[in-house]
């Protein structure tokens, strides 16, 4: 086959691939995914990019059409502000949307709830662990003080996706262009990985936030001179650590990174500047470790019991898990694609890290952070999206650039390309997550929480439960485990009802419920529901 026959087949199969892309984003958004084998969008893009790029003697120089010109004009026009805004707004709907399809506090989100609203009123904070960064509960416990509901704890979850996303587009316009900076922004928001946590009560989107200004402070740091940005980097990287101990593995990706991309000497030539961020770091969590010190005997004792809840196999699986899933299930295709070009453009980078020019040592520094960010996490605990948006956010930079300098005169088209699909796949996403990610956890919330509400108790109550975060939200008891009842001796006047559900988990068998019950006088209820769990039969034990 002649080269020109090559690459007329690869045109013809580019355009094919991407407009079923495209048709395939239409159908979801219109709400008739289902014919998608559990609403999971076929990955057309991964295909299409290659045969794109075995096509660029046909398009890469070639004029743009007359019209195209005259349109990228006007979109140029419009200032980058006004489409952040565009985004946000979409953040927003999405975020609010979402919620009639989870209504209820899952597991995660009600461990944070619970401490929060034992801070507010003194309740029990159910599945609470010391292990558990306070960051989250604080800021829970100032939207309870607004009102007494999930849906405060569910803004304060807006509130921290619209800080990530600003915060996104302020740190990419200052490393590229703030058009570029909204299509980053647009790209991340329309990723499955992202978008799925935007609803939830939980710390890792607000996190991202601050480790992306660490990441931007330590380039400053480099790139600007006599730069103060390093002590005020280790203070945002105090506030990452309270808001997730998981940060720690990010900051020590971060670290490595930047040590290979500058070399030490560069830190070591700050001086003053690094021994105040040093001081600034010891002294921000110089409470945590006093605090951890009491509780396990190490001031790092906190950081490591939280690295041991990981649900690995064994040590790795989380890298291999990272593996399996990269990059199409951390941001769908149209953000693996841009992915895999920011990893591309590390590569690049890499080759050419002895030119000394600051952009290339920055690039150098972005993608080594995301590849050590992966091997640190996968090797210190279990995968899961939710605790690799940093690395995402990189990449998804370095790609957007790779898309810019690599596409000759139609770098502006593709950009506004891209921007134009991240908004249709949001959209896309919404309802992959409405239909294919959300009605599993809701199923099982239709019988946990109303079970949980029917054993409401006016005075002290104990609930004995697989299920303890979310029964205890509901039902305001304390609540645990059978194996954590079996190392406790309640409260006396505490009323304990051990829950069991026809499908339930970490229940005891027969043999193992009698010695709970010790012969004791129970009253035994049995209470239908609709949700996954089935019936729930509740065996309230009489007092001794």
């Amino acid at each position: 086959m002649s080269h020109t026959r090559t690459t007329r087949t690869a045109l013809g199969v580019a355009v094919a691939l991407t407009l079923a892309a495209v048709a395939q984003q239409v159908t979801l958004v219109a709400g008739l995914g289902g014919v998608l084998p559990g609403w999971q969008p076929w990955p057309f893009l991964l295909g299409a990019a290659p045969a794109w790029w075995l096509a660029r003697p046909r398009w890469r120089n070639a004029d743009l059409p007359g019209p195209l010109r005259r349109a990228l004009r006007g979109v140029r026009r419009i200032p980058a502000p006004a489409y952040l805004v565009t985004v946000l707004a979409a953040a927003a709907v999405a975020w609010a949307v979402l919620q009639d399809h989870e209504p209820r506090l899952g597991h995660e989100e009600a461990v944070y709830a619970n401490k929060a609203r034992s801070w507010a009123d003194g309740s029990p904070d159910a599945g609470w662990g010391s292990y558990r960064p306070p960051g989250l509960p604080a800021l829970g416990r100032l939207a309870l003080a607004v009102h007494d509901d999930v849906g405060s704890l569910r803004t304060v979850a807006l509130l921290l996706t619209l800080f990530t996303l600003v915060t996104t587009y302020l740190v990419v316009a200052r490393w590229t262009t703030p058009h570029r900076a909204v299509v980053v922004v647009a790209l991340l928001l329309s990723g499955l990985g992202f978008l799925r946590r935007v609803p939830e009560f939980l710390n890792d989107i607000g996190t991202t936030g601050l480790l992306l200004i660490v990441v931007f402070l330590l380039t400053r740091a480099q790139e600007v001179r006599h730069s103060r940005a390093l002590p005020v980097a280790a203070a945002v990287a105090v506030a990452a650590i309270h808001m997730r101990y998981g940060s720690v593995g990010n900051l020590l990706a971060t670290a490595l990174a930047a040590l290979f991309a500058y070399g030490p000497r560069a830190w070591l030539a700050q001086g003053r500047r690094l021994a105040l961020a040093l001081a600034v770091l010891l002294v921000g969590l110089l409470p945590h470790f006093v605090h951890a010190a009491r509780h396990t005997g190490s001031p790092l004792g906190l950081i490591l019991w939280a690295g041991s809840q990981a649900n690995r196999v064994y040590v790795g699986d989380g890298l291999v898990y990272y593996l399996a899933i990269f990059p199409y299930r951390l941001a769908g295709d149209l953000g693996a694609l841009v992915m895999a070009g920011g990893l591309l453009l590390t590569a690049r980078a890499l080759r050419a890290r002895h030119d000394g020019a600051p952009v290339t040592r920055r690039r150098v520094f972005l993608g080594s952070t995301s590849v050590l960010v992966f091997v640190v996490l996968g090797l210190a605990t279990d995968g899961e999206p939710r605790f690799v948006y940093l690395p995402v956010v990189l990449l998804t930079v370095l790609g957007v650039e790779a898309v810019a300098e690599r596409s000759g005169r139609w770098a502006r088209a593709l950009l506004a390309a891209l921007a134009g699909l991240a908004g249709l796949t949001t959209a896309g996403t919404a309802q992959v997550v409405a239909h294919g990610a959300m009605p599993g956890p809701d199923r099982l919330s239709r019988s946990v929480a109303p079970v949980a509400e029917r054993l409401a108790s006016e005075g002290p109550c104990l609930l004995v439960t697989g299920y303890e975060p979310e029964m205890g939200w509901y039902s305001g008891c304390d609540a645990v485990t059978y194996a954590q009842y079996r190392r406790m001796a309640p409260p006396p006047g505490t009323r304990v009802t051990l829950v069991l559900f026809e499908h339930g988990r970490l229940q005891p068998d027969d043999a193992a419920l009698a010695r709970l019950v010790a012969g004791r006088d129970t009253t035994v209820r049995t209470i239908p529901t609709d949700g996954a769990l089935g019936t729930a039969t509740t065996i309230t034990l009489d007092p001794v």
